[in-house]
């Protein structure tokens, strides 16, 4: 391995030689250079080199290059301000440039399967206009012909540098028998031909031998039909009569000299397009892209053409909610595009179709932009809110579309109708929603901050009952967001806290408690604590670590409760402590973390014999692990 880096440095001998004494790089900068590169080639000559030392490898010489460039440029000002001629290309012009070509390839072999690493070999060659590019796209395809990518890389170097539109347009029909499902390789191929096209129509229309080109200019198009619409504004009868019949005479010799280029384009759109959607006859987004791209070509019978593709996609897609939220958006008006949305609720009657309609509405009145309403607005706003309830008469709401609902109302300031629409909804169908009930809870708390006049006890039980029908049948991390939401609502009333502990009590019965993450005990237990004192607190965690599996959490919690105040100098909480060490040891004797932390709490505040019998009991039960505890104590 030696022999082959020192082979591999003193070929270098004479670049760097060049670089010296051009004045560019100094002798101990040289050296600097060969003890990195050094570096580098005993890395990459290792039994098996890592992706990353190639890449480290090539970053280094594309930085060294940069640099040799900079300071070629600086004294070639130099030599200019002197008077003498220009620098010639030597030795070292060339062999940055080589190297790191030469370490793309040995990298490509090594990892003839990465193709983000061949994607950067070819941009390098297409940067540096290095020949070696032919070969590399060559290679390429060859290890990677399932890969659309590299035929479309592949052909539109051909066609943009090589200036080859027939190697590209071989490469993108070869592409498309190997890949022919490749929605990306079926619109490059089609936006290659016309820009092939329009580039002929272009070198006609310098010749003076046609006008105009094959890109729509929509504004344009606007303007010319608006003063043929218009026409009689701008001449007097006379003059209208003479231009029309010149006109009428013009029409006809045009409609028979046929635009050859316009016709052509079409031919090839609709081959390409018979050709696509035979191939990928379930791909919707395909067939809107090459809508796309027909909408911003001037081709023959265009508005024909598109016809007919969007009747091939009604047959096609019609029961697909997207087919209809894109044909309402290619709609200019908005009364033509909801009268598209409530045709789709009667053919596609689902939940998505109205989350695409509301959605479509809520972009019209400004409302993803986080403007306010205007006065003006709450008419779009009351459609949003009438398609809401289309919804949910027709069955097809959604715990989503249900909280979009509520919200809604919020945002208007209609608080007492979101408080009635969230007890209606959670007490249909959606009653086991739990972010439908957080809504609700919000709303509750915001009428009671708000000062409503409805948190009597009746609606204050009745609220508590379905919470406590929802909560027992969901698991506790399920639920996690609806108990810490009701155990704040409810803070204050103390008969339906309680009865909240009480539920608690027996959902960690049933689920135990968590050893990570949320824990439904610490919750209440900090809770009581800033509610009513510590010694509350302590009983409140106390029934808890009574229950089968109070889980780790809830010990951790209440031990740094004992020590916290153990700090603050009450003896008794260092006792609870170790008490409820001890506990928790019962159950987690290998858990390291908790002989440590133990061990160091008795460092802090215990005396030297409790502190080492327990650091003696965690090696004697740890045994394997006993290494980490002592390092970790140290």
């Amino acid at each position: 391995m030696a022999d082959v880096v020192q082979y591999r440095l003193e070929r270098m001998v004479n670049e760097l030689e060049d670089l010296e004494r051009r004045g560019l790089f100094s002798r101990q900068e040289i050296a600097e250079v060969v003890k990195q590169r050094r570096k580098f080639e005993y890395r990459l000559k290792r039994p098996s080199p890592l992706k990353q030392d190639f890449l480290a490898y090539i970053e280094y010489e594309k930085q060294l290059e940069s640099l040799r460039l900079l300071r070629k440029k600086a004294v070639a000002r130099e030599l200019k301000e002197k008077g003498n001629k220009k620098m010639k290309k030597s030795l070292s012009d060339f062999a940055g440039v080589s190297r790191i070509l030469e370490i793309y390839r040995l990298a490509t072999n090594r990892f003839k399967g990465d193709i983000e690493l061949w994607f950067q070999y070819m941009e390098f060659c297409r940067q540096r206009r290095n020949g070696r590019i032919k070969e590399v796209l060559a290679q390429v395809i060859r290890f990677h012909p399932k890969v659309p990518g590299v035929w479309i890389y592949a052909a539109a170097w051909e066609f943009d540098h090589n200036l080859n539109a027939a190697a590209a347009r071989a490469l993108m029909q070869s592409g498309l028998r190997v890949c022919p499902t490749s929605e990306d390789l079926w619109v490059e191929y089609l936006r290659m031909e016309l820009t092939y096209l329009n580039k002929l129509k272009a070198r006609k229309v310098a010749l003076g031998e046609d006008k105009g080109t094959l890109i729509r200019d929509h504004e344009a198009a606007d303007k010319k039909q608006w003063r043929d619409e218009n026409e009689e504004l701008f001449m007097a009868f006379e003059e209208k009569r003479e231009n029309d019949e010149a006109s009428d005479i013009q029409n006809t010799e045009a409609e028979k000299k046929v635009d050859l280029f316009r016709g052509q384009g079409l031919s090839i759109l609709r081959t390409v397009y018979s050709g696509a959607i035979e191939s990928v006859p379930s791909s919707f987004s395909l067939r809107t892209r090459l809508v796309e791209i027909l909408d911003a070509t001037d081709l023959a019978h265009s508005h024909e053409m598109r016809e007919e593709i969007l009747n091939d996609m009604k047959r096609d897609f019609s029961k697909e909610p997207e087919y209809w939220d894109w044909i309402a958006r290619q709609e200019s008006q908005l009364e033509k595009a909801m009268q598209v949305y409530n045709e789709a609720i009667k053919v596609v009657p689902s939940s998505a179709i109205f989350r695409l309609y509301i959605r479509f509405l809520k972009d019209a009145v400004g409302h993803n932009n986080g403007e306010v309403p205007s006065s003006g607005d709450f008419i779009s706003y009351n459609h949003i809110l009438m398609v809401y309830d289309k919804a949910k008469s027709m069955g097809c709401i959604t715990e989503d579309l249900a909280c979009e609902h509520i919200s809604c109302f919020l945002q208007l300031g209609r608080l007492e109708e979101a408080r009635k629409l969230a007890e209606n909804l959670c007490n249909g169908k959606l009653s086991d929603a739990v972010d439908l009930w957080v809504m609700r809870l919000s709303v509750e708390m915001r009428c009671v901050t708000e000062k409503c006049g409805y948190s009597s006890k009746t609606d204050l039980l009745s609220l508590y009952e379905h919470l406590k029908n929802v909560l027992i049948k969901m698991t506790i991390s399920k639920a996690e967001r609806l108990w810490l939401m009701a155990l704040k609502f409810f803070l204050n009333q103390k008969h339906y806290f309680d009865r909240l502990v009480e539920l608690s009590l027996v959902s960690l019965t049933k689920d135990g408690g968590s050893d990570d993450g949320f824990s439904l005990s610490t919750a209440i237990v900090n809770l009581v604590l800033q509610q009513d004192g510590v010694q509350s607190a302590r009983d409140a965690y106390k029934r808890f670590l009574a229950l089968p599996r109070p889980g780790l959490s809830i010990y951790r919690d209440c031990i740094e409760l004992e020590t916290s105040l153990a700090l603050a100098g009450d003896r008794k909480c260092l006792l609870e402590a170790r008490k409820l060490y001890e506990s928790a040891l019962a159950t987690y004797q290998q858990d390291v973390s908790l002989w440590r932390n133990y061990y160091t709490m008795e460092i802090k505040m215990g005396t030297s014999e409790t502190a080492n019998s327990v650091y003696w009991r965690a090696r004697k039960l740890l045994k394997d692990n006993a290494a980490l505890l002592s390092s970790e104590c140290l």
